[in-house]
């Protein structure tokens, strides 16, 4: 499943350290940070499919309509 958990004990300290990111930016300033942020992860992955599925998951997820399940 692609949202297993593969942070395991690091996720909290790694939303810390991508809200400090944000600390002190504006709103269109951490818009673009973001965007940067997205593209340098996707050439990580570097799988088209595998982003492709992270793409989907991430508009169903983000819908008023998701259900969890």
């Amino acid at each position: 499943m692609i949202l297993d958990d593969k942070l395991g004990s690091h996720a909290d300290a790694f939303y810390n350290a991508l809200m400090d990111c944000h600390a002190g930016l504006t709103e269109a300033q951490s818009h673009a940070l973001n965007a940067r942020l997205v593209l340098i992860l996707a050439n990580e992955i570097g799988d088209l499919a595998q982003l492709e599925k992270l793409l989907a998951t991430a508009r169903k997820t983000g819908s008023p309509e998701f259900s969890g399940s």
